[in-house]
């Protein structure tokens, strides 16, 4: 017998290996750090003095999508509510609970759009029209080089906002990735669109005889996912071990960590709400090639000229600037939302030494999920949320592609100096 195993009545087990009831046993809370509270007054004001720039500058509507970013932020931070470890977790661990809350949004979201879209009903001037894209090369290779900058940066699209947020410098360098990688695809826009071959977008609300029968395609369509992710996962696994809230009762809503179902619901009347107030379904990435475009103008670059400018929808928006612009106006209040949500946390940290290796590949990662984002019409909030949400075909396939993105990452991650989960230690 190994030194390593000891035998006994119930089977024989490697040494300093508890048992399984041991280590299925939350491990026991944390005590809470106090509250930032110079942080939080900094963050409010900051809010604060935004919000009104941007009502005076924009108006009603600009304003209470930055209101609505705020939420979303403070959402996302507490509910730490993943897209890149959800998928991670799947294919590194067959660990599904994250992707099930995934469906759950995504179940909701459909249930809350479907009559919006039906009656094209809006707060605006503007009516409510679903995020359709057409199918083509640039979906495919964009959400599948979107799966693998994922995995290398770190984060998605939203969760580079509000790791930002709560201080996590790394993701800086991610995000000037994403603005370069915008600006590219922007820059090769029309070679995806126009040079390849692409058809035209497919809503399932026209296959299926209007929106009840795509709705109900949909939530059968995300049933057999979360039956699915059951069924590949390992026997004998270690379930994920979710830690415990550093606060509870009512002092969890702005001190502890919430439940991913609660996210999941948050994250879909937000998006619902989004909406109904713009006319469209919540994105990220656009602000992104506005934010590079509108810098390379001011050293000089004539980027009009680009075939992705001229188009008469992204002219308007570029020309209304960053503080209109609804995916401007929404990503900077999600930052300011995490920034307020972290500190009242006691979770607002900067970190401030980067190894070399962990910075390459964030600013990889960020360049790869820019581009592809583009490319692809859209990233994980504006293509795989907002278009399922739309009953939009190119939404699934784009979750697939990145799915398929995401094995090449996880191969990647090792030669960044990034570790990949294994089953005795995932959580979600």
């Amino acid at each position: 017998m190994s030194i390593t195993e000891r035998s006994g009545g119930a089977g024989t087990r490697r040494l300093g290996v508890p048992p399984r009831e041991a280590r299925l046993a939350p491990p026991p809370a944390a005590e809470a750090p106090p509250p930032q509270v110079g942080v939080v007054l900094a963050g409010l004001a900051t809010a604060l003095v935004l919000g009104l720039v941007v009502f005076s500058r924009s108006g009603e509507i600009p304003a209470i999508l930055f209101a609505l970013g705020l939420a979303l932020g403070f959402v996302l931070f507490h509910s730490r509510f993943g897209f890149t470890s959800a998928w991670r977790q799947l294919v590194a661990v067959r660990q599904g609970k994250a992707l099930r809350a995934h469906m759950l949004m995504l179940a909701v979201a459909c249930t809350l759009f479907a009559p919006i879209l039906a009656t094209q009903a809006s707060y605006g001037d503007v009516p409510a029209l679903p995020s359709l894209a057409p199918i083509g090369f640039g979906l495919f290779v964009g959400s599948f080089l979107f799966g693998v900058g994922m995995q290398l940066g770190g984060s998605c699209a939203s969760g580079t906002l509000f790791a930002i947020g709560s201080g996590q410098t790394a993701i800086l360098l991610t995000l000037a990735g994403f603005v370069t990688g915008s600006v590219l695809g922007a820059y090769t826009f029309s070679f995806w669109t126009t040079t390849l071959p692409s058809h035209p977008p497919v809503s399932l609300a026209d296959t299926f005889g209007g929106y009840l029968g795509a709705w109900a395609v949909s939530l059968a369509v995300m049933a057999a996912i979360v039956a699915v992710t059951y069924v590949i996962a390992r026997r004998g696994d270690v379930p994920p071990v979710e830690e415990p809230p550093v606060a509870t009762g009512a002092a969890r809503a702005v001190r502890g960590s919430w439940p991913l179902w609660v996210g999941a619901l948050l994250l879909a009347g937000l998006n619902a709400v989004t909406l109904y107030v713009s006319g469209g379904a919540w994105g990220v990435t656009f602000a992104f090639s506005l934010w590079g475009s509108k810098l390379l103008d001011a050293l000089g670059v004539d980027v009009l000229s680009w075939p992705f400018w001229q188009d008469p929808a992204n002219l308007a928006k570029y020309q209304a600037g960053f503080l209109a612009e609804k995916t401007s106006v929404m990503d900077l209040g999600i930052i300011v939302g995490a920034l307020v949500a972290s500190a009242a946390a006691g979770a607002f940290v900067v970190h401030r030494r980067i190894p070399g290796k962990l910075a390459l590949g964030a600013v990889l990662g960020g360049v790869l999920m820019g581009y592809g984002a583009r490319i692809a019409f859209g990233c994980n909030i504006g293509a795989y949320f907002g278009g399922i949400a739309s009953f939009s075909l190119h939404g699934w396939l784009w979750g697939l592609m990145a799915l398929a993105g995401t094995f090449v990452g996880l191969r990647l991650r090792p030669l960044f100096g990034l570790t990949n989960p294994k089953p005795a230690d995932s959580v979600c």
